[in-house]
């Protein structure tokens, strides 16, 4: 789940960490008050949980109190990849002399948590390791050691860029307790960038962002009541579910026979049965590197009911502008192979269309698979064990969509 700035900004105070002055304001008046007490100019921020908000003119500059009430009016209407803003960030305007993106991840690889800084800010991190890597270093960290041995490679990370005093202390100061609020709520992420050093010497947050383990929620809970997030506010960066969405959790809901979630619409024409784990994200991406759009995701396994399988097929072939689905699950799984063949050809039968034209491809090794492979034949639907890779049968489905 994904915190706002303003509510970013709060955990940065606990730590320490300064961030420029201001306030969060609800209405467009609170931000003409908020201006008067600041001093114009000053910042108007959209307080939204879509990335790329400045771009899309959730960010203006205002010269009077004024302009602060009309700025705030235009970006509190402004709907963005279609989140509506909670309010402004109104802030004084930061005069940098040098700034630095500063992000603590999870490496997925390593296992490990990593600090990643580079002096190369507002910029997407990803893109500046590819471009121009000398501009960025990482180092990884243990969430088993003690404190002061975060510090030393929170000190060997900012040495890495050949920063000497007295900014390396400052920075590693920072970069330390980025870490520890990192690991103290559950993060997936912790960004500063820019991270804005001034001319008097001080290092300001400029901008910061921060999503939380979904899993880690029931830890946070003290954080969670201090921001008043309910239970029930999931926090998604898409805005609220979909129906589509909504109805896949219903059937998730109703049947605990194995799982079909995550399920996430796209706009895309091709309907996915997918599973197993981190299969499905390959799966995916398979799709789309040869060519596909898909239309949805999803994660299922740990074996689902036919009727559980029936339903998500029948959901997924509902979609406007889906006629073709591919069900396909990782090299191996303990999923019962002939309960998901059973349950997505009842599901085509359902809707009145035939099975071996609308399912493109049935990859799905597994328990009982042979079984599966007589359902398959059956309905003369084109299948592959585990011999034939995902790419490969992901390039076959896609090159069936306009048959």
């Amino acid at each position: 789940m994904r915190f706002y700035e303003f509510e970013c900004r709060s955990v940065l105070g606990k730590y320490g960490i300064a961030y420029p002055e201001g306030g969060l304001a609800k209405t467009a008046e609170e931000a003409e008050k908020l201006a008067g007490e600041l001093g114009c100019p000053v910042v108007i921020k959209s307080q939204i949980l879509a990335s790329a908000a400045r771009e899309a003119g959730g960010e203006k500059v205002a010269a009077s109190p004024a302009e602060a009430k009309a700025a705030a009016e235009e970006i509190l209407a402004l709907e963005i990849k279609g989140l509506s803003p909670v309010g402004v960030l109104v802030t004084k305007p930061v005069e940098s002399e040098k700034e630095y993106a500063l992000q603590v991840t999870y490496d997925a690889v390593a296992k490990l948590p990593v600090m990643i800084l580079s002096d190369v800010p507002r910029k997407n991190l990803d893109d500046v390791a590819d471009d121009t890597p000398e501009r960025i270093t990482r180092r990884h960290f243990s969430t088993l050691a003690p404190i002061r041995t975060q510090v030393y490679t929170a000190k060997e990370l900012v040495r890495g860029l050949n920063i000497g005093a007295p900014e390396l202390n400052r920075l590693t100061q920072i970069a330390s307790k980025l870490c520890d609020l990192f690991l103290q709520y559950d993060l997936t992420v912790a960004e500063i960038n820019p991270l804005a050093l001034t001319g008097d010497g001080k290092f300001l947050a400029v901008d910061v962002h921060m999503d939380m383990e979904e899993e880690g929620r029931f830890r946070q809970q003290g954080l969670l009541d201090e921001f008043g997030i309910p239970s029930t506010e999931t926090r998604g960066v898409r805005g609220e579910p979909t129906a589509m969405e909504r109805e896949a959790q219903a059937i998730d809901a109703e049947d605990v026979r194995g799982l079909i979630s995550p399920f996430v619409e796209f706009d895309g024409n091709m309907g996915l049965v997918i599973g197993a784990g981190g299969g499905s994200l390959t799966i995916f991406d398979a799709v789309t590197q040869a060519g596909g759009k898909p239309a949805n995701y999803c994660a299922i396994g740990g074996n689902p009911s036919v009727g559980k399988a029936r339903r998500l097929t029948k959901l997924v072939l509902s979609k406007e502008g889906v006629n073709k689905i591919a069900v396909m699950s990782n090299v191996v799984s303990n999923t019962r192979a002939d309960l998901v063949a059973r349950g997505v050809i009842k599901g085509v039968l359902d809707l009145g269309l035939v099975p071996s034209e609308v399912i493109t491809i049935f990859r799905c090794p597994g328990a009982w698979e042979a079984d599966a492979f007589k359902i398959l034949d059956k309905y003369n639907i084109d299948y592959c064990d585990r011999t034939v890779s995902l790419s490969e049968a992901a390039r076959r489905a896609v090159a069936k969509l306009d048959d």
